[in-house]
């Protein structure tokens, strides 16, 4: 709705009116391979428990869940120590309504109009949309063309700008890529000489084998990790995310955290979830495998696709605008993501068959 549309009689403020709400299309009826889930369904085993577990919580629906969700977290807590060598525990872990949330707060918590945020795009387009809402001035610092950032020339920005939040995606949303631990160090040193947080998005670290910024954690304490349950756990329909930080992060976040934000069904379905981790992330390495099958298969096509460390491609090299793609593909029953970076288009990694569909689309598509 633009600006026009709103009814005079809507006090809604100004610098929201031309602003699209955030989401992807959403079709019956075909393969859908354009939001980054994960495409398998939750093993039966898990089912059988969570059903069992929420069941019992279904009966003490009248009381308000643990406002602190404290076994989540010590639950994530030990998952994050397991998979980093980090140790942790319950004071350095917040959850919530999945990692989108859990950035909503950091911004509640530290940025506003006297702050200013700094991301490096094109990167998660939610960034920047959340500083707008909480009327967070924001930059945005690019990324060289094959969507990597030049380390030199962000610390010189950081510098230049003093901002309170640094924001780093990687795996990098759209684009797959990664950036190294080494590099992350030297933009935590920068932060850290100008007083700010420096936020790294690790939606995707489960496809990557580059080392989490976890390990950062001892020496950088102002460095925040944001991570998600809905990609390598196929847990996107529980919407749960969480951070990683200094105790003081966390306390930072119960200032603007809403009362009991996170449902006792949430908490149970996600502590399952934990607890049977390998069954849950049982098909990430299906995964990894085949996103280096369909890049080949795009590849042999003539186009080509950033080196990915996510579930997912980013493909160019194909003539005619990304909408007319789009419309191709989707006239061929694929839902893939046009994300409106010129020349671009991005592609869910799914099951088998559904990447051969994709594939066979775009064979057809291509000649």
């Amino acid at each position: 709705m633009v600006q026009s549309q709103w009814p005079y009689w809507l006090p809604l403020r100004g610098d929201l009116r031309n602003i699209s709400p955030y989401g992807a299309p959403q079709i019956e009826g075909v393969v859908a391979l354009n939001t980054n889930e994960n495409p398998f369904p939750l093993p039966s085993e898990v089912v059988a428990a969570m059903s069992e577990r929420l069941t019992a919580v279904i009966a003490d629906l009248n009381r308000y869940p643990d406002r602190d969700a404290t076994t989540l977290r010590a639950k994530l807590a030990h998952y994050i120590s397991q998979g980093t060598g980090v140790p942790l525990g319950v004071e350095n872990i917040w959850a919530a309504n999945g990692s989108n949330e859990i950035l909503q707060t950091l911004f509640l918590a530290c940025g506003g109009v006297e702050a200013l945020a700094l991301g490096f795009t094109p990167s998660y387009s939610v960034h920047p949309l959340i500083a707008q809402i909480t009327k967070t001035p924001w930059f945005a610092g690019s990324r060289d063309e094959e969507f990597g950032i030049n380390v030199a020339n962000a610390k010189k920005l950081i510098r230049e700008k003093s901002p309170q939040l640094v924001f780093v995606t990687t795996p990098n949303n759209p684009s797959g890529t990664s950036t190294s631990i080494a590099d992350l160090k030297e933009l935590a040193e920068a932060t850290g000489s100008v007083g700010g947080l420096l936020i790294v998005d690790e939606a995707y670290a489960e496809f990557s084998d580059v080392p989490s910024a976890v390990t950062l954690l001892a020496d950088f304490p102002h460095v925040v990790v944001v991570r998600t349950m809905s990609k390598a756990f196929a847990f996107a329909g529980a919407r749960t995310g969480y951070l990683v930080g200094k105790p003081a992060i966390v306390n930072a976040a119960l200032i603007t955290r809403l009362p009991y934000h996170l449902s006792s069904l949430t908490q149970a379905a996600a502590e399952v979830a934990l607890e049977f981790t390998p069954a849950m992330q049982g098909e990430i390495e299906l995964l990894i495998s085949e996103r280096e099958r369909v890049a080949s298969a795009i590849a042999e096509v003539g186009y080509r696709t950033l080196p990915s460390s996510a579930n997912f491609l980013l493909f160019s090299g194909f003539a005619g605008e990304p909408s007319v793609i789009w419309q191709a593909f989707l006239d061929r029953g694929i839902l893939i993501r046009d994300i409106g970076l010129r020349g671009f288009l991005r592609v869910t990694i799914g099951t088998p068959a559904e990447n051969e569909q994709f594939i066979a689309a775009l064979r057809e598509i291509a000649e």
